[in-house]
């Protein structure tokens, strides 16, 4: 596997944009490069980082039920009536207006505490006037002020307790838990998000070095075809070969050519899958050339070790821990709600007497001059109670579907794991085999061309080496890749790809 040294990345995800066409440049680019542009371009990653943005904002709306919440409404009014009668008992009769002037104001304060209290403080003061005019007795015109000390006011404070249901800090923060644990849960996704993207273009650039290293291999044996076309020219016109062996080696020209022609294909198909991952919203360049090959070094695996790595940090796994949190939690909070309702309140309640300002008012509610007390219970309950009950059975199953999950998830990723260490050990074995393979056909066409030479062998025997010789490279290039495949696979198995890569999330 490639072993270069990545300096730390900041992943940066730009905004969706039109893809921009390429331009007329090949760009060289290294597997590091690579993974740098898919983490700069990727849509899916982008995707999942507003859903993380979404989830963390989340944890500030749980947090609203606990401000402080302040109303206050003020108004102003005024009555208008008329009345005739006796202006006294026994007196005479008189028309009279009455025009009432009414100013209040009422201001509110209230606090949620995550034990399951409730204080509300209220102030209000009021103005009251009243003014009577009578229009005809004794002189008519003459106005009464009915109200001398228009201004009074109260002070009320109430703590509300919940003793059975929406008792304690489990329940009433359940929310702004969850909410948190979502945004745990929508950063594990992100993570995982960015470890596939890692592991994807890793396969994606290892494919297009695969098919450029086949279309050499392809372009090898053109030549050695090509050549021993020509020797056989030579030996025609001479008269020592005869014509079917031309013919043989001019179809094996022909195969090698038509192998280029499908290479060349491939390639060209692999570069462009590569580029349309890396630029999907950004400009494009018209073609790339990798520059890194895989190199084969020995990787020292204990496979129980490696299961209990995995088991620690892969984040499928972290994320599912979570939900079974979230479910487990929201038990709690559903049995908590098959309890009745049973709230304590105590409350003060400060009056005020009349004054002619308001500031003599505000000194009687300050000063406690005229207190109140109120103590009482309040307790209320659904007779059958079926919709606390039904989402507690509910509850009940969202944990145990999260436990089961959980469970299964283990279970899947320890398969993985152990099968990701076996194919390193094969893949890298697989490589050493098809190296001394190669180097053996080598060794064997080079015989058989000597002994042709020398009128001890045949033109088949050496086209059929040359076959065996073209097959064993394409072997060699395909092992070589398949461990780079596969040492990405165990990486990414334990967990531990992003550091193998010296990635950095934010």
């Amino acid at each position: 596997m490639l072993r270069t040294s990545m300096v730390p990345m900041l992943l940066v995800c730009c905004g969706l944009a039109a893809q921009a066409p390429a331009t007329g440049e090949v760009k060289r680019l290294s597997l590091r490069d690579a993974i740098q542009t898919s983490l700069q371009y990727n849509l899916q990653v982008d995707i999942a980082q507003q859903a993380r943005e979404v989830t963390r904002a989340g944890v500030t709306v749980a947090e609203g039920p606990f401000d402080w919440n302040l109303s206050a409404t003020a108004q102003a009014q005024r009555l208008d009536s008329a009345a005739s009668g006796a202006v006294y008992t026994g007196g005479p009769f008189a028309q009279q207006t009455y025009t009432t002037y009414n100013r209040t104001l009422t201001s509110d304060l209230t606090k949620n505490f995550v034990w399951g209290g409730n204080l509300d403080l209220n102030y209000a003061p009021t103005y009251s006037a009243s003014q009577r005019f009578i229009t005809n007795y004794p002189n008519p015109g003459i106005n009464y002020i009915a109200t001398g000390s228009p201004y009074t006011g109260t002070f009320t404070a109430t703590y509300t307790q919940s003793l059975l249901q929406g008792f304690g800090t489990e329940v009433t923060t359940a929310p702004l838990v969850i909410a948190r644990k979502n945004s745990e849960s929508a950063d594990y996704t992100f993570q995982l998000a960015i470890i596939n993207l890692v592991a994807t273009t890793e396969t994606q650039y290892w494919a297009v070095v695969y098919a450029q290293k086949n279309l050499q291999n392809y372009q090898i044996a053109l030549q050695l075809a090509q050549k021993q076309l020509n020797d056989n020219n030579i030996r025609l016109q001479v008269g020592t070969m005869a014509p079917l062996d031309v013919t043989a080696a001019e179809a094996q020209v022909a195969q090698a050519e038509q192998n280029i022609i499908t290479g060349q294909a491939a390639l060209d198909n692999a570069k462009d899958a590569l580029i349309r991952a890396l630029y999907p919203n950004a400009e494009r360049p018209a073609g790339l050339e990798p520059t890194d090959a895989p190199t084969l070094s020995h990787i020292q695996t204990d496979e129980a070790s490696a299961v209990k790595m995995a088991l620690d940090r892969r984040v499928e796994l972290k994320a599912a821990r979570v939900t079974k949190d979230i479910n487990d939690l929201q038990m709690s909070v559903a049995r908590n709600k098959v309890l009745p309702q049973l709230n304590a309140f105590v409350a003060y309640n400060g009056a005020s007497d009349n004054y002619n300002t308001l500031s003599p008012v505000n000194t009687d509610l300050t000063s406690a001059n005229f207190p109140g007390y109120t103590v009482g219970l309040k307790f209320a309950v659904p007779i059958q109670n079926r919709a606390a009950k039904g989402n507690l059975s509910i509850a009940r199953a969202n944990l145990r579907s999260s436990e089961l999950n959980l469970r299964d998830q283990q279970l899947s990723i320890t398969l993985q794991v152990r099968t990701a260490v076996r194919n390193i050990d094969a893949t890298e074995k697989g490589v050493k085999a098809a190296e001394k393979t190669r180097y053996l056909q080598e060794k064997t066409l080079e015989a058989e061309q000597k002994k042709f030479e020398n009128g001890m062998s045949t033109n088949f025997n050496v086209l059929q080496d040359m076959t065996n010789l073209d097959a064993a490279r394409a072997a060699e290039t395909q092992a070589q890749i398949n461990y780079a495949n596969a040492v990405t696979a165990l990486e990414q198995s334990v967990g531990n790809l992003l550091e193998a890569r010296n990635l950095v999330i934010k």
